[in-house]
């Protein structure tokens, strides 16, 4: 016997309702501009609880960014992972042995992090072990502009898809974070020059982040490196030890982002 479901005026054979509903999550979520979890979890017909997972999962494929006001909001097409670009469960296998290295080097939490709209997604991290670590963000993304991760990434962008990428300004956030778009572009001018950014309690109280950005053997933006320490461990004199050792896991981490890229046929924009 044939199981059918109707959605709107047409039947579909054998349904499969969580796909369904990430469908019309994304559906929605172009149709607005900007979700809330209560308002989605209302117009789809689920639990928030529902809702909330079903946002998770089109954050984690770059589909969706959530914002400081904490909603969420769709990624631009031209920001949206390329078809050949390696996945990121294959991307953090090949750091976490990296990511460890630097972890046991500095006895500080390190994080891969990549760019998803307005937000630095933070896609693996490996933990410190001492007391006063910073407990790894791994799964959360948080405002690409006042991170040291974000900051490291846009730091590879123009001006002109700056503007882009903020058509309605920065975002209001906790700290000491850039205000405006002129103030944003003058820190990335010096991240640049630097080759590392940092974000001293910009976005969380007592944690300073220091960060590098990270690229393939051809030149290819994949992400970022960052380490999280409490501040009370990080006096502005151990910035450039800790940006030092993530520029060596960056440079030993070119080859290797290459070689997942053939093997996926990787296309050959640079950025």
């Amino acid at each position: 016997m044939t199981v059918s479901h109707s959605i709107g005026t047409a039947s579909v054979p054998y349904p499969i309702e969580s796909v369904d509903n990430a469908l019309r999550l994304l559906q929605l979520l172009h149709e607005h501009d900007e979700l809330g979890v209560t308002a989605a979890a209302r117009l789809l017909g689920v639990a928030p609880s529902t809702a909330h997972r079903l946002f998770a999962m089109l954050v984690f494929r770059g589909f969706a960014v959530q914002n400081a006001r904490r909603t969420y909001e769709p990624v631009p097409d031209h920001l949206r992972r390329t078809r050949t670009e390696p996945a990121l469960s294959d991307q953090a296998a090949v750091l976490r042995p990296l990511l460890t290295n630097v972890m046991r080097a500095l006895d500080e939490t390190v994080h891969f992090v990549v760019l998803r709209g307005t937000a630095a997604f933070f896609v693996e991290g490996v933990e410190a072990e001492h007391p006063l670590r910073v407990i790894s963000r791994a799964g959360l993304t948080m405002p690409a502009h006042c991170t040291a991760a974000g900051k490291a990434m846009l730091g590879h962008l123009s001006p002109a898809e700056i503007d882009a990428l903020y058509p309605r300004g920065l975002p209001d956030v906790y700290g000491p974070a850039p205000a405006d778009l002129p103030t944003l572009k003058r820190q990335l001018a010096s991240v640049r020059r630097a080759g590392f950014a940092v974000s001293r309690e910009e976005h969380e109280r007592s944690v300073v982040g220091t960060a590098v950005s990270l690229r393939d053997q051809e030149g290819r933006l994949r992400g970022a490196l960052a380490v999280g320490v409490a501040s009370a461990r990080c006096p502005n004199s151990r910035l450039p030890e800790l940006a030092q050792h993530l520029l060596d896991a960056a440079a030993a981490a070119r080859p290797l982002l290459s070689q997942l890229g053939a093997l996926r046929g990787g296309d050959t924009t640079r950025r």
